[in-house]
């Protein structure tokens, strides 16, 4: 994993690489914003979709709600990065699209749009 610094607006955003998913569960993303705080200060994140386990993208799962509520507990802003078109349930397109009118999370298509949204959060 790398974390790349990026300048958002008058915000510094993590910016995370890597080749697997890392976001697994609620402690996976513990350990994640708890790394990325420590080695940045940065209070920003964008991931891509694939550095997400797919059980996230399963609402019956609960696994969403509950990183999304650490995201919010720890008071980071974090943006996911990806095509989510494949995904055909209704509650999830539901999820991104609440998600994106808030201030916390953002489900976008590049990073160019996750830095804009993590600039204004």
């Amino acid at each position: 994993m790398e974390i790349i610094v990026k300048q958002a607006g008058n915000a510094e955003v993590a910016v995370i690489e890597a080749d697997a998913p890392l976001i697994t569960d609620v402690q996976s993303v513990l350990d994640l914003m708890a790394t990325v705080r420590y080695e940045t200060g940065c209070d920003r994140l964008v991931v891509r979709k694939e550095q997400i386990a797919e059980p996230f993208f399963d609402l019956k799962t609960r696994i969403a709600g509950e990183i999304l509520q650490k995201f919010i507990n720890y008071q980071f802003k974090f943006a996911v990065v990806g095509d989510f078109s494949g995904y055909e349930s209704t509650s999830l397109r539901d999820f991104f699209r609440e998600s994106n009118h808030g201030r916390d999370a953002f489900f976008v298509p590049n990073e160019e749009e996750a830095l804009a949204k993590l600039s204004k959060a």
